[in-house]
């Protein structure tokens, strides 16, 4: 499988809580995968909202989504992001690595479209 689309958390838990938004990660799913930081970011919020961390690891699983490592090559986009104020270190790294890969970001943040590298929303 080719990866197209990478998954910010906010659009995997719009997805997990079938919340406005999840029919268009519906249609990138199968051709997406996740950074590393924003999967972390994903278990941190099941865990949050009362599912212990086995469980939120196993919904990650569940997700079939691969998990790609944020490394030393995505550090100078991360970096250049670092200038854009309001942006997360979870949202800097989820914009510098597809903008890295060369592909865009599916994301429920709205701000994301005027940060540089492609996004797709999931909310008008």
């Amino acid at each position: 499988m080719a990866i197209k689309w990478l998954l910010d958390a906010s659009a995997v838990l719009a997805w997990l809580q079938q919340e406005q938004g999840s029919e268009v990660v519906d249609e990138v799913i199968d051709e997406s995968a996740i950074a590393s930081i924003n999967a972390t970011e994903v278990v941190h919020k099941l865990i949050h909202q009362g599912a212990t961390p086995e469980q939120a690891l196993e919904i990650l699983e569940r997700l079939a989504v691969p998990v790609v490592d944020f490394g030393p090559a995505h550090l100078r986009s991360a970096a250049r992001l670092s200038q854009i104020k309001g942006l997360s270190l979870g949202d800097r790294a989820c914009l510098a690595m597809a903008d890295t890969m060369g592909i865009p970001a599916v994301t429920a943040d709205r701000q994301w479209a005027t940060a540089g590298p492609p996004v797709r929303l999931i909310r008008g």
